[in-house]
């Protein structure tokens, strides 16, 4: 069987994180996560509400990796962006009056 290299990655709040890995083709974004043991090291991962991609592309658990992709593991927003414009907007306006 082929063996692809793959890179895990995470960035938490001040700090990053990654993992490089060998594994068998055929792979998912799950095993990838599972080996590079990164949810162990950083509790606060949640795989039920941390999205998943490779290279900003969100994908599911089950994607099949290809040599070279990087999985990325996202944090939850901590706002929403449209609600964030909307109030910069606001105060924006209020105070040019």
């Amino acid at each position: 069987m082929t063996r692809i290299r793959i890179e895990v990655v995470y960035a938490g709040h001040g700090f990053q994180v990654s993992r490089c890995l060998d594994l068998d083709s055929g792979a998912t974004i799950a095993t990838a996560i599972s080996g590079s043991v990164i949810c162990r090291d950083y509790p606060e991962i949640d795989l039920a509400k941390n999205r998943v991609g490779i290279f900003g592309q969100r994908l599911g658990h089950e994607a099949l990796l290809s040599d070279g992709d990087r999985v990325e593991i996202y944090r939850p927003l901590i706002a929403d962006p449209k609600d964030s414009r909307r109030k910069r907007a606001d105060l924006a306006r209020k105070s040019r009056r």
